[in-house]
């Protein structure tokens, strides 16, 4: 089944990577297109799913690095909004295991500046999923704004939400007032380790899957770096293991899994409403495939995810089934 188009809001962000300069006395910086709701979008559309990004977008050098970049990889730039105000540039730093830090320089930058006239006219006819998250839904003037949007396109589509906690830029407690509201939107909540701690300190995976899902979220997926994921529908709980990859960095591997989870579930027709014909074998599927996807983004400089002819055969729903059966 071809899948249908998936619409993600968001930032696009210049992903500023230190490197070796040719003096002590100066910083030498690489540049990659970044930003979650970016590289989603990005990874869709290189893995074959109609991806429509809803963006900001500058006119400055970074600007136009985006839309090359973007476009490049088939994502549909239609509804982007050529902004006035700058780029947001994050400087991101890596440690040993190619864990990134990243410092921003967002103070009014285009991605936040969103207006009601300017999504008002967005045509989700033909979309099943709406995926959002990041900085979109905290960073004001916009994030409200967006909130609205998500509403309004709850009736028509699978709500898709990424929090991807940037502490440094938005106090943690600023997520935590909001994210019973997401949740009420939310049909599908992915985070990570890292997100869940900050949300809520010292919760168990399972009982803030517990949580989530009573504030609304049916399918919440807690993302464990190299020990897999942990996967609940309503509830009923999977585990599903990493794939073993030599790891340059891990930047963009959280939106590469997101986008391999949406576009499992896509080719499978189980977006587009309440996710009411899930199962917890669809969901297993998914995040097996998502992981392959978010191991090929690791094993790679920068948030630069596999296009289809890079992922390796699948097994089809039937050897999964009798996986589950022979292990569950």
């Amino acid at each position: 089944m071809s899948p249908r188009q998936i619409t993600v809001l968001g930032e696009c962000v210049a992903d500023a990577f230190t490197e070796p300069a040719r003096a002590r006395n100066e910083l030498a910086l690489r540049v990659l297109p970044g930003g979650g709701p970016a590289n989603t979008a990005v990874a869709l559309a290189r893995l074959g799913t109609p991806a429509r990004f809803l963006a900001r977008l500058s006119g400055d050098v970074f600007g136009r690095l985006f839309r090359a970049h973007l476009a490049a990889s088939g994502v549909d730039l239609s509804r982007a909004v050529e902004a006035a105000e700058p780029s947001t540039l994050a400087v991101a730093e890596l440690d040993a295991h190619g864990q990134a830090t990243f410092s921003f320089h967002a103070q009014a930058t285009a991605d936040w500046q969103w207006t009601s006239a300017e999504l008002a006219a967005v045509d989700l006819t033909d979309t099943a999923c709406v995926h959002t998250g990041s900085l979109a839904l905290v960073k004001e003037p916009g994030a409200g704004v967006v909130e609205d949007f998500l509403a309004a396109a709850a009736p028509r589509a699978t709500i898709s939400i990424d929090p991807n906690v940037r502490p440094l830029l938005v106090r943690p407690e600023v997520y935590r007032a909001r994210l019973a509201r997401w949740c009420g939107l939310a049909d599908v909540l992915r985070l990570s380790e890292d997100d869940l701690e900050l949300l809520l300190p010292g919760t168990p995976p399972e009982q803030a899957c517990d949580t989530w899902h009573a504030a609304g979220a049916r399918l919440v997926v807690i993302t464990r770096g190299a020990d897999g994921a942990l996967a609940s529908l309503d509830g009923e709980r999977v585990q599903v293991p990493a794939v073993a990859t030599p790891v340059v960095d891990t930047v963009g591997a959280g939106d590469s899994f997101t986008a391999g989870l949406l576009h499992h579930l896509g080719t499978r027709g189980l977006l587009g409403g309440r996710l009411t014909d899930l199962r917890l074998g669809d969901v297993e599927a998914a995040c097996l495939f998502a992981t392959q996807v978010a191991a090929l983004t690791c094993s790679v400089a920068g948030p630069n995810p596999p296009w289809h002819d890079q992922m390796a055969p699948f097994p089809t729903d039937k050897a999964v089934v009798r996986h589950l059966d022979s292990t569950h």
